[in-house]
Formats: C-alpha cells, structure tokens, sequence
C-alpha cells in the first residue's frame, strides 16, 4: 500500500526518533513543541557525542575501557620511565652538576687567596724564563689549603684547576687538584706528584690521554711559573706506590731531574682497578710580577697577543652555593600561578566529565598528576613541569647526596663525600 506525508508530519517523526534515540522517550511524547523536541535532541546528541567520541558519534554509545591489566601495564611503564629518568638524572649529577659545585668552591679559594694578577696587571707582558735553580714556595700547613694553580693547554684555553695540599676525596672532590703531601714542591729536585679526578667533580684530569710529547704543563704559586714539559705515560696497579717516589723511573736512586707526576684513574667510564700515571720535566721558570708565560698566549686578530690565563671566568651556573634558592623560587612560581589558575578557570576538565562532556579518563601518575592542576591545558602542563623541575633539583640537592654517601654500589662508583 502506498501512502504519503507531508514534510511537516516526517520532520515530526524523525525529532522522536531521535529523541528516542538518544534516550529520552519522555521527550518526545509528553506535549512538548517540535521546536522544543528539537533542541531536546540536539542536547541529547550533544552529551552522547562528547561523552563518547570513540562510538563514532552514535548516541548512547559509551567508548569501551581498558581492562585493569592494561592500566597496570600502563603504571608499570611509567615507573620505569621514571627510574630510568632517575638513573640519567644521576649520571648528570655526577658527571656535570659535582663540577660545577667544585668550580664554585674553587673560584672562592682563588678570590679569598687575593693573588697578584702576572704583570702586576699589565696582561701583555710575556715571562721570561729564569736561570739558575728556581725558588720554592712554602709548602702548605694544611690539607685543603691553595697552593698553586694549574693550566694545561691541551685541555683547553681557559682551563684552569686549583691545587690544593693533600689528596682525600674531600680534597679532591671540591679543590680540583690535589698534591701528595710527602711529595717535593713545583721546582724542587725530585718528584713533584698530583692527583686529580678522571670523572666527575670538574673532572680535571678527564683528558690525560689527549697529552703528547712537549705538551706544557703550566704551575702557578703565588709568587712563581714551573712550565713543565710532558714527556710519557704508564698504566699501573694502585698499588704502584713507586710512581710518587722521589725517582718513579728508577726506585732508590737519587733524583737528579725536577718530575712532575699526575695520576688518575684509569679505565675512564668504568670499575677505575688501574691507575694512569702522567709524567713530564721542568722546563724553565719565571716571576709572575714579570707578566704570563707564551705557553699561556695566543694571537689575537690584531696581530698582538692574548694572554688565555687572564681570561678565565667562572661559568654564570657555577655562582650558585647550592640549589636552595632555585627550588624556592620554583615553588614560588608554582604557588602563584596555581592560585591564578584556579581563580581563572578552576577545573575545566573535571567539570567537562561531570557534564558528560568528555569520558573520565583512566589511572595514570602522571596523567593524573597533570589533570589535578587548576587551569587550561596549557596552564596544566606548566604547573606540572614545575613540578617535575621542583622535584629534579631536590634530588640534585639532597637525595643523589645521600644516595653517594649511603649505598655502598654508588659510593664505590661515584667517590663521593660528604
């Protein structure tokens, strides 16, 4: 049978159909307009469509969750990431932030020392060499206390370490370099023997195996230049004590040469069970009133001379005491702009799922650590990088500290102290 409607009464029937559809029969039978059925529907499709984009649109469908295996695989990932994110924390903290800790306390030392700049200040003066046996200095009364400054160039123009009496970890660790007490002094007939780290703390001796023949390295006391000259390299057990002797190349017999040894350990990434000993001979001396050795010199553009010893600065990061003052500012920040966001917008996004807007997400540490946050999205994302920074900058603080100082795998890798 065949039959006709007019196009009012199939607009009629397709606003119940859709009400119906989107679960609200009442609707469309109950006496309301077709405008009224109309805006009903649409409502309808509206929370159906934002509540479960996933259902391809259709009302009513809601997107299927995840079983709890696959959220708790999800958890699982991220605390690996995490633990993975924590061990290259470590590695930074160790290879780069302990040097700049150490490049602080050196930068102090030399300003409290209040040496003469070489010259007395006039920075294009070149040192002559000096005749006859060189003077001494001093030596030192106390571990920890400066005395001299060491520059090689091979391991850069403005590299520049501090040398301080006695060779603990505490000495090493802060001071740069450290002098063998029972050693002889820059200068002195015999063995002038060093030690300093291969990795980590500023990592002063990180570059030994880039030393060839004639290579100068450059000691400045406060008062005097020891240029020495490298000359060769042995790999040892630790146990090698020969190599700080009075003559390492030749064990009881009286020194003749003014040495200067270095030692450091050897593998440079790994279980350090050897030992790299770096040896090298007096060149010539100078005063430091006469200006800057020419080991220490290069040619500008000019055509004059620079003198790189002189330009040495501290890095901006390196003027930081600690990390303190960072976090405090961070939670500052964090607190601010927390309580503007929440003024702002409160929580758009927990107040979309009320709604039915948008479906509740399902568990995750740092999705919900992000969705916690007052504010837009973006506003989100930034209160949780603080966060994570925040949390950074206290393990670079307090826990790798403690972590080095207290479990004994790290303490052996990372020879820290406190």
């Amino acid at each position: 049978m065949e039959y006709s409607q007019s196009p009012e009464t199939l607009e009629s029937v397709a606003d119940v159909e859709i009400v119906g559809g989107a679960g609200d029969a009442a609707a469309a039978g109950g006496g309301m307009s077709r405008r009224e059925r109309r805006l009903a529907a649409r409502g309808g499709r509206g929370r159906a469509g934002g509540a479960g984009q996933v259902g391809n649109g259709r009302s009513g469908q809601q997107p299927r969750k995840h079983g709890w295996l696959w959220v708790a695989a999800g958890v699982l990932a991220e605390i690996l990431l995490t633990m993975a994110a924590i061990c290259a924390l470590y590695i930074v903290w160790q290879m780069w932030w302990t040097g700049v800790q150490a490049e602080h306390v050196q930068a102090e030392a030399r300003q409290s020392a209040n040496w003469s700049t070489p010259g007395n200040g006039d920075s294009t003066k070149v040192a002559a060499a000096q005749q006859g046996d060189p003077p001494t200095e001093a030596a030192p009364t106390a571990d920890g206390e400066l005395m001299a400054t060491v520059y090689i160039p091979r391991f850069g123009d403005n590299w520049e370490r501090n040398l301080v009496q006695g060779t603990t970890l505490e000495q090493l660790n802060k001071h740069g370099l450290g002098h063998y007490t029972n050693t002889q002094m820059p200068g002195e007939v015999g063995n002038f023997a060093i030690a300093g780290h291969r990795n980590g703390y500023g990592q002063p001796l990180g570059d030994v195996d880039k030393l060839q023949k004639g290579d100068a390295i450059v000691i400045r006391t406060q008062n005097y230049w020891y240029v020495y000259e490298y000359t060769d390299y042995e790999i040892v057990l630790p146990t090698e004590i020969r190599v700080i002797g009075e003559n390492p190349k030749n064990p009881g017999a009286t020194p003749t040469e003014r040495m200067i040894t270095m030692t450091t350990c050897e593998p440079k990434y790994s279980d350090p069970i050897y030992r790299w000993i770096s040896y090298g001979k007096l060149k010539y001396w100078a005063k430091v009133s006469d200006g800057t050795p020419k080991e220490l010199a290069t040619s500008n553009a000019t055509g004059g001379t620079t003198f790189t010893v002189n330009e040495v600065t501290t890095s901006p990061v390196a003027k930081l005491d600690s990390l303190v003052p960072v976090i405090q500012f961070a939670v500052v920040a964090y607190v601010i702009l927390f309580l503007a966001a929440l003024l702002a917008w409160r929580y758009p996004f927990w107040r979309a799922v009320r709604a039915g807007e948008r479906r509740r997400p399902e568990f995750s540490l740092y999705g919900g650590l992000e969705r916690v946050q007052p504010g837009v999205l973006p506003i989100r994302l930034l209160l949780t990088l603080i966060l994570l920074f925040v949390a950074a900058a206290a393990l670079f603080q307090w826990g790798f500290p403690w972590a080095a100082s207290h479990i004994p795998y790290l303490q052996q890798m990372s020879n820290f102290t406190v």
